[in-house]
Protein backbone atom coordinates (compact mmCIF):
# COMPACT_ATOMS: atom_id res chain seq x y z
CA UNK A 1 0.00 0.00 0.00
CA UNK A 2 2.87 2.51 0.82
CA UNK A 3 4.77 2.20 -2.70
CA UNK A 4 1.70 2.89 -4.23
CA UNK A 5 0.72 6.12 -2.37
CA UNK A 6 3.66 7.03 -2.63
CA UNK A 7 3.20 6.79 -6.30
CA UNK A 8 0.32 8.47 -6.33
CA UNK A 9 1.79 11.57 -4.60
CA UNK A 10 4.29 12.09 -7.05
CA UNK A 11 2.26 11.85 -9.70
CA UNK A 12 0.25 14.63 -8.40
CA UNK A 13 3.51 16.75 -6.95
CA UNK A 14 4.46 16.71 -10.58
CA UNK A 15 1.00 17.55 -11.98
CA UNK A 16 0.49 20.44 -9.73
CA UNK A 17 0.28 23.88 -10.76
CA UNK A 18 1.54 25.92 -7.95
CA UNK A 19 5.31 24.69 -6.75
CA UNK A 20 6.08 27.46 -4.76
CA UNK A 21 9.29 29.57 -5.29
CA UNK A 22 13.05 28.88 -4.43
CA UNK A 23 14.54 30.30 -2.33
CA UNK A 24 16.63 33.37 -4.07
CA UNK A 25 17.98 35.59 -1.51
CA UNK A 26 20.49 32.88 -1.42
CA UNK A 27 22.60 32.82 -4.75
CA UNK A 28 23.08 28.70 -5.24
CA UNK A 29 19.56 27.88 -3.98
CA UNK A 30 18.06 30.09 -6.60
CA UNK A 31 19.43 28.12 -9.36
CA UNK A 32 17.66 24.73 -8.10
CA UNK A 33 15.07 23.94 -10.79
CA UNK A 34 11.53 23.91 -8.40
CA UNK A 35 10.54 20.89 -10.98
CA UNK A 36 12.06 18.50 -8.59
CA UNK A 37 10.42 16.22 -6.27
CA UNK A 38 11.88 13.45 -3.98
CA UNK A 39 10.26 11.23 -1.61
CA UNK A 40 11.75 8.34 0.62
CA UNK A 41 10.62 6.33 3.99
CA UNK A 42 12.14 4.65 6.24
CA UNK A 43 9.61 1.56 8.09
CA UNK A 44 10.30 -0.59 11.40
CA UNK A 45 11.07 -3.19 9.62
CA UNK A 46 14.01 -2.42 7.94
CA UNK A 47 12.57 -1.54 4.30
CA UNK A 48 12.91 1.62 2.73
CA UNK A 49 10.97 2.67 -0.26
CA UNK A 50 11.26 6.19 -2.54
CA UNK A 51 10.14 7.71 -5.32
CA UNK A 52 11.22 10.37 -7.81
CA UNK A 53 14.33 12.31 -7.47
CA UNK A 54 15.58 10.30 -4.34
CA UNK A 55 19.28 10.20 -5.38
CA UNK A 56 19.21 14.05 -5.88
CA UNK A 57 21.79 15.65 -3.58
CA UNK A 58 20.66 18.80 -2.11
CA UNK A 59 21.59 20.85 1.37
CA UNK A 60 20.18 20.33 4.76
CA UNK A 61 19.90 24.05 5.63
CA UNK A 62 17.73 24.13 8.89
CA UNK A 63 17.09 20.75 8.95
CA UNK A 64 20.72 20.73 10.30
CA UNK A 65 19.08 22.19 13.26
CA UNK A 66 17.76 19.02 14.72
CA UNK A 67 21.37 16.87 14.57
CA UNK A 68 23.06 19.82 15.77
CA UNK A 69 20.63 20.00 18.88
CA UNK A 70 20.86 16.51 19.08
CA UNK A 71 24.37 16.75 20.03
CA UNK A 72 24.08 19.78 22.27
CA UNK A 73 21.35 17.98 24.15
CA UNK A 74 23.58 14.99 24.82
CA UNK A 75 26.70 17.49 25.31
CA UNK A 76 25.14 19.86 27.97
CA UNK A 77 21.09 18.32 29.11
CA UNK A 78 19.05 20.71 30.50
CA UNK A 79 22.08 23.38 30.92
CA UNK A 80 21.31 24.30 27.21
CA UNK A 81 17.58 25.77 28.10
CA UNK A 82 19.10 28.80 29.69
CA UNK A 83 20.45 30.08 26.62
CA UNK A 84 17.72 29.15 24.67
CA UNK A 85 13.69 28.55 24.94
CA UNK A 86 11.11 25.81 23.90
CA UNK A 87 8.43 28.33 23.14
CA UNK A 88 7.09 28.42 19.50
CA UNK A 89 7.48 31.96 17.50
CA UNK A 90 4.63 33.94 15.56
CA UNK A 91 7.73 35.58 13.76
CA UNK A 92 9.47 34.54 10.97
CA UNK A 93 12.34 32.26 11.14
CA UNK A 94 15.24 35.36 10.76
CA UNK A 95 13.60 37.82 12.85
CA UNK A 96 15.22 39.94 15.37
CA UNK A 97 12.00 40.96 17.37
CA UNK A 98 11.67 37.66 19.30
CA UNK A 99 15.12 38.47 20.67
CA UNK A 100 14.73 42.23 21.80
CA UNK A 101 11.72 40.96 23.59
CA UNK A 102 13.43 38.11 25.59
CA UNK A 103 16.19 40.08 26.41
CA UNK A 104 19.37 38.25 23.62
CA UNK A 105 17.48 34.58 24.77
CA UNK A 106 16.25 32.81 21.04
CA UNK A 107 12.23 31.03 21.66
CA UNK A 108 13.39 28.33 20.19
CA UNK A 109 16.52 26.50 19.37
CA UNK A 110 14.87 26.04 15.46
CA UNK A 111 14.89 29.90 14.81
CA UNK A 112 18.26 31.31 13.52
CA UNK A 113 18.81 32.83 16.64
CA UNK A 114 18.25 29.55 18.46
CA UNK A 115 20.06 27.48 16.10
CA UNK A 116 23.16 30.02 15.92
CA UNK A 117 23.10 29.67 19.82
CA UNK A 118 23.30 25.95 19.61
CA UNK A 119 26.78 26.13 17.41
CA UNK A 120 27.81 28.31 19.33
CA UNK A 121 27.36 26.16 22.43
CA UNK A 122 28.98 22.97 20.51
CA UNK A 123 32.07 25.04 19.72
CA UNK A 124 33.16 25.47 23.59
CA UNK A 125 36.61 23.90 23.81
CA UNK A 126 36.75 22.98 20.11
CA UNK A 127 37.64 24.93 16.84
CA UNK A 128 35.41 25.03 14.11
CA UNK A 129 37.07 22.28 12.48
CA UNK A 130 36.56 19.84 15.26
CA UNK A 131 33.25 21.10 15.57
CA UNK A 132 32.25 20.66 11.62
CA UNK A 133 34.01 17.61 11.69
CA UNK A 134 32.34 16.22 14.70
CA UNK A 135 28.74 17.39 12.98
CA UNK A 136 29.38 15.86 9.60
CA UNK A 137 30.47 12.67 11.74
CA UNK A 138 27.32 12.55 13.74
CA UNK A 139 25.01 12.78 10.13
CA UNK A 140 27.10 10.31 9.46
CA UNK A 141 26.56 7.88 11.75
CA UNK A 142 22.62 8.52 11.79
CA UNK A 143 22.63 7.50 8.12
CA UNK A 144 25.07 5.05 8.47
CA UNK A 145 27.15 6.58 5.03
CA UNK A 146 30.32 7.64 5.29
CA UNK A 147 30.00 9.93 2.01
CA UNK A 148 28.34 12.90 3.31
CA UNK A 149 30.66 16.02 2.74
CA UNK A 150 29.78 19.96 2.88
CA UNK A 151 28.83 22.10 -0.22
CA UNK A 152 31.62 24.69 0.05
CA UNK A 153 29.92 27.06 -2.35
CA UNK A 154 26.64 26.68 -0.94
CA UNK A 155 28.39 27.75 2.73
CA UNK A 156 30.36 30.59 1.23
CA UNK A 157 26.88 31.89 -0.68
CA UNK A 158 25.12 31.55 2.55
CA UNK A 159 27.99 33.51 4.22
CA UNK A 160 28.17 36.27 1.25
CA UNK A 161 24.60 36.79 1.43
CA UNK A 162 23.44 36.24 5.17
CA UNK A 163 23.10 39.91 6.28
CA UNK A 164 20.06 39.53 8.78
CA UNK A 165 21.87 36.25 10.36
CA UNK A 166 24.71 38.51 11.06
CA UNK A 167 22.72 40.50 12.55
CA UNK A 168 21.11 38.06 15.19
CA UNK A 169 24.67 36.95 16.00
CA UNK A 170 26.38 41.18 16.89
CA UNK A 171 22.83 40.77 19.00
CA UNK A 172 23.28 38.04 20.60
CA UNK A 173 26.96 39.00 21.21
CA UNK A 174 25.35 42.36 22.89
CA UNK A 175 23.50 40.23 25.01
CA UNK A 176 25.89 38.39 25.83
CA UNK A 177 24.45 35.06 24.52
CA UNK A 178 27.23 34.40 22.31
CA UNK A 179 30.60 32.96 23.17
CA UNK A 180 32.69 32.91 20.26
CA UNK A 181 33.13 35.70 17.78
CA UNK A 182 30.05 36.23 15.88
CA UNK A 183 32.43 34.97 12.32
CA UNK A 184 33.92 31.68 14.01
CA UNK A 185 30.18 30.81 15.21
CA UNK A 186 28.07 32.14 11.53
CA UNK A 187 30.99 30.29 9.67
CA UNK A 188 30.73 26.72 11.48
CA UNK A 189 26.46 27.49 11.40
CA UNK A 190 26.78 28.35 7.54
CA UNK A 191 29.19 24.95 6.67
CA UNK A 192 26.38 22.41 8.63
CA UNK A 193 23.68 24.03 6.85
CA UNK A 194 25.69 23.39 3.65
CA UNK A 195 25.55 19.15 4.54
CA UNK A 196 24.57 17.61 1.53
CA UNK A 197 22.35 14.64 1.27
CA UNK A 198 19.58 13.25 -1.04
CA UNK A 199 16.13 11.97 -0.04
CA UNK A 200 16.86 8.46 1.25
CA UNK A 201 20.18 9.60 3.28
CA UNK A 202 17.93 12.14 5.04
CA UNK A 203 15.10 9.21 5.85
CA UNK A 204 17.94 7.06 7.29
CA UNK A 205 19.57 9.62 9.20
CA UNK A 206 16.24 10.27 10.56
CA UNK A 207 15.47 6.21 12.09
CA UNK A 208 17.01 7.63 15.53
CA UNK A 209 14.78 9.98 16.22
CA UNK A 210 11.70 7.85 15.14
CA UNK A 211 12.80 4.72 17.47
CA UNK A 212 13.88 2.43 14.93
CA UNK A 213 17.84 2.69 15.16
CA UNK A 214 19.69 -0.20 16.25
CA UNK A 215 22.62 2.18 17.91
CA UNK A 216 21.16 3.18 21.34
CA UNK A 217 24.23 5.39 21.19
CA UNK A 218 22.95 8.00 19.49
CA UNK A 219 21.17 9.86 21.84
CA UNK A 220 19.21 9.37 25.18
CA UNK A 221 15.63 8.49 24.88
CA UNK A 222 14.65 11.13 26.71
CA UNK A 223 16.39 13.64 24.52
CA UNK A 224 14.48 12.10 21.53
CA UNK A 225 11.78 12.75 22.88
CA UNK A 226 12.60 16.52 23.98
CA UNK A 227 13.64 17.17 20.11
CA UNK A 228 10.33 15.32 18.50
CA UNK A 229 8.29 18.11 20.90
CA UNK A 230 9.76 20.77 19.57
CA UNK A 231 9.85 19.85 15.75
CA UNK A 232 5.99 19.53 16.62
CA UNK A 233 5.89 22.50 17.76
CA UNK A 234 8.35 24.62 16.39
CA UNK A 235 9.55 22.88 13.15
CA UNK A 236 8.00 24.86 10.91
CA UNK A 237 8.38 28.07 12.39
CA UNK A 238 5.55 30.65 12.33
CA UNK A 239 4.05 27.96 9.85
CA UNK A 240 4.62 25.17 12.81
CA UNK A 241 0.70 24.82 13.70
CA UNK A 242 -0.35 24.51 10.02
CA UNK A 243 2.15 21.92 9.55
CA UNK A 244 0.51 20.35 12.72
CA UNK A 245 -2.92 20.55 12.00
CA UNK A 246 -2.35 19.36 8.42
CA UNK A 247 -0.12 16.50 8.28
CA UNK A 248 0.33 15.37 12.57
CA UNK A 249 3.86 14.45 13.09
CA UNK A 250 6.62 15.99 14.10
CA UNK A 251 9.05 17.34 11.22
CA UNK A 252 11.72 19.75 10.75
CA UNK A 253 11.80 22.11 7.65
CA UNK A 254 14.81 23.83 5.60
CA UNK A 255 15.20 26.60 2.53
CA UNK A 256 16.65 23.98 0.19
CA UNK A 257 12.79 22.54 0.24
CA UNK A 258 13.91 19.70 2.32
CA UNK A 259 11.70 18.08 5.65
CA UNK A 260 12.61 15.37 7.72
CA UNK A 261 9.27 14.06 9.41
CA UNK A 262 9.12 11.42 12.07
CA UNK A 263 6.31 8.42 13.15
CA UNK A 264 7.56 7.85 16.17
CA UNK A 265 7.78 3.67 16.23
CA UNK A 266 6.40 3.71 12.47
CA UNK A 267 8.51 5.71 10.08
CA UNK A 268 11.49 8.29 9.32
CA UNK A 269 10.60 10.25 6.55
CA UNK A 270 12.30 12.04 3.87
CA UNK A 271 10.54 15.03 1.38
CA UNK A 272 12.26 17.46 -0.75
CA UNK A 273 10.74 19.84 -3.15
CA UNK A 274 12.77 23.01 -3.77
CA UNK A 275 9.81 25.38 -4.05
CA UNK A 276 8.97 27.11 -0.44
CA UNK A 277 5.49 28.42 0.93
CA UNK A 278 5.34 32.09 2.31
CA UNK A 279 6.69 30.41 6.03
CA UNK A 280 9.85 29.24 4.29
CA UNK A 281 8.69 25.70 4.17
CA UNK A 282 8.46 23.58 1.31
CA UNK A 283 5.02 23.75 -0.41
CA UNK A 284 4.71 20.21 -2.17
CA UNK A 285 6.74 18.62 1.01
CA UNK A 286 3.76 19.82 2.81
CA UNK A 287 1.44 18.76 0.64
CA UNK A 288 2.87 15.78 -0.18
CA UNK A 289 3.10 14.72 3.85
CA UNK A 290 -0.46 15.61 4.08
CA UNK A 291 -1.37 12.99 1.75
CA UNK A 292 0.67 10.84 3.08
CA UNK A 293 -0.51 11.52 6.68
CA UNK A 294 -4.21 10.50 6.09
CA UNK A 295 -3.41 7.43 3.68
CA UNK A 296 -1.47 5.69 5.93
CA UNK A 297 -3.31 6.59 9.22
CA UNK A 298 -0.09 8.34 10.66
CA UNK A 299 -1.21 11.67 12.39
CA UNK A 300 -0.27 11.26 16.58
CA UNK A 301 -3.81 12.67 16.89
CA UNK A 302 -5.39 9.43 14.90
CA UNK A 303 -7.98 8.23 17.54
CA UNK A 304 -9.28 5.11 15.52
Amino acid sequence: MLEQTLTRIEQDMREAPDKGLVANYIPELAQVDPDQFAMSVCLADGQQISCGDSTTDFSLQSVSKAFTLAMALGRFGNGLWGRVGREPTSNAFNSVVDLELAGGRPPNPFVNAGAIVVTDALLAGRSPKETLAEIVQFVKAAIGDEEIYINHEMARSENITGHRNWSLAHFLKSADNLEHDCDLTLGTYFHQCAIEVNCQQLARAGRFLAGLSSDDDMIAKRHVRSINALMMTCGHYNGSGEFAYRVGFPGKSGVSGGILAIVPGIASIAVWAPGLNSFGNSMLGTIALEQLSHAMGWSVFETT
